[in-house]
């Protein structure tokens, strides 16, 4: 029995001398996030979580973004290893010089609309004409800019044009009648209107998925010179894997998944019931992906980029913009 006891104190001692070097052996992953920590980036905070990136061989630190901060900046001066970004953003990034690829693409559709006030008589594109609408800018401008170039709709103002108003991150223009329309996101501020009392019977909505202007969002991106080292690769490969595990598991359990969200915001500034809301919301956008990147949603979003009339997001079609090596192995 002594010696049983012995045998087994060893094995523990063993077992604990080997934690630290079991964990020394996780290769580092840092996740830059577009925004604050929210249901939106779900898929992450799962497979942090429930341990799908530590089966994988990673330790994965989450970097959250917010209004100060630029995913391109932090990536391109070695603070992250990959970052998520709006494809529009990523792309006009590269054509200035910034070598990034995208290797994975969650989201399968975008979350972006026009909400709109119902009394301004407005019915399609063509009515914004003598409007006021609030448009996010730090990158999320391009895809409203190139739909107002391609209905031939200036933007600086008068009868025949609109006024854009530089939104802040949030919707008090439209609550306070500052702007005609307004831009939110199906998962995010579209609610926040809903819950400042405003009823749906108010307002009018335009999705730029319907419209046919939609841009792919919320892709993965990393320098293009890091995809030479085999060992990057093998780690993004991993990442991208254990990540997509995150968001079908985050798919399945939205409730949960939204609790794990919250104990992740070290602001304390997310609510239960706006997270349980755009995890649902946020599952439709990534629903049916499996995180490979869709060459006709690409090439729709490339070709509305360039269709920025005079003032394209882009002015020529993107080179080796992005890569199936990673997903295509991290699938297999």
């Amino acid at each position: 029995m002594k010696r049983m006891t012995m045998a087994a104190s060893a094995a523990g001692a063993l077992m604990a001398g080997a934690m630290p070097a079991m964990a020394q052996d996780l290769d580092e992953v840092r996740l830059q996030l577009q925004w604050v920590t929210q249901a939106q980036f779900a898929g992450y905070y799962v497979a942090l979580e429930e341990g799908f990136y530590e089966e994988e061989g990673l330790d994965v630190e989450i970097l959250a973004g917010g209004p100060d901060i630029a995913p391109p900046q932090v990536l391109a001066g070695g603070g992250a290893d990959v970052m998520l970004n709006w494809m529009p953003s990523a792309l006009a990034a590269r054509e200035k010089g910034l070598p990034v690829v995208n290797i994975a693409q969650p989201f399968a559709s975008s979350g972006l609309m026009l909400t709109c006030w119902k009394d301004t008589g407005i019915e399609g594109p063509q009515d914004f004409k003598g409007k006021t609408i609030g448009v996010w800018f730090f990158g999320n401008e391009y895809p409203f800019l190139s739909w107002m170039s391609q209905e031939g709709i200036p933007t600086e103002g008068g009868e025949d044009g609109v006024t854009v108003l530089k939104q802040g991150f949030n919707v008090d223009p439209l609550i306070q009648r500052q702007a005609d329309c307004i831009s939110t996101m199906t998962y995010n501020e579209y609610g926040q209107v809903l819950d400042a009392g405003i009823s749906e019977d108010e307002l009018v909505t335009f999705k730029y998925e319907d419209m046919g202007v939609a841009t792919l969002e919320d892709g993965m991106w990393v320098l293009e010179e890091n995809l030479e080292d085999p060992d990057f690769v093998d780690k993004m490969t991993r990442f991208v894997r254990a990540s997509m595990k995150g968001w079908k598991w985050a798919e399945e359990n939205p409730e949960d998944a939204a609790m794990i969200v919250l104990d992740n915001d070290e602001t304390g500034a997310q609510t239960e019931a706006h997270q349980v809301r755009m995890m649902g919301e946020i599952a439709k956008l990534t629903a049916g992906s499996d995180g490979s990147l869709d060459e006709a949603a690409y090439q729709r979003t490339v070709d509305t980029l360039l269709a920025g009339g005079s003032d394209p997001v882009i002015s020529e079609m993107p080179e080796d913009a992005w890569t199936s090596k990673i997903t295509d192995e991290a699938l297999k």
